[in-house]
């Protein structure tokens, strides 16, 4: 006999997942560079000046000072360049980036295991990607 879940179990099962996904040297690294970033006083000086520099932007620009927002694009651009040259920056969007990856690989295996699930337990041919219903009417419409 066929054991069901509910929605409330899954999302309880998702949670440790999400336990787990979190104790990732992935997520780990990401958490200790984040951490470097926050305390590093030239990094924060950077973002504020960086802040400052994007609401003055917006500002121009609502009052149409097309000149005044070139200048403080460029200045803002300049500060954005020197905080991804800084070494740990780098590190930190490395880490983004696989922390994502790690994240986009378990959201494929779910998905894609769901849909084997359905076909294996409705009589289909999983290579064919064809449920049992659509095996027992002649195929798949797609090809």
């Amino acid at each position: 006999m066929e054991q069901h879940y509910s929605k409330k179990e899954i999302i309880a099962k998702a949670k440790d997942l999400a336990k787990m996904i979190t104790a990732t040297e992935e997520v780990d690294f990401f958490k200790r560079a984040e951490a470097q970033i926050q305390e590093n006083q030239k990094i924060r000086e950077k973002i504020a000046s960086l802040k400052s520099l994007q609401k003055q932007a917006v500002n121009f620009q609502h009052y149409g000072k097309h000149e005044a927002l070139k200048m403080i694009e460029a200045k803002i651009e300049k500060i954005e360049t020197e905080i991804d040259e800084i070494p740990i920056v780098q590190e930190f969007k490395q880490s983004q980036i696989e922390v994502n990856e790690l994240l986009q690989i378990v959201a494929n295996t779910v998905s894609n295991s769901v849909t084997d699930e359905i076909i294996r337990q409705t009589g289909g041919d999983i290579l064919k990607g064809e449920t049992g219903a659509q095996v027992r009417k002649g195929g798949s419409s797609c090809s």
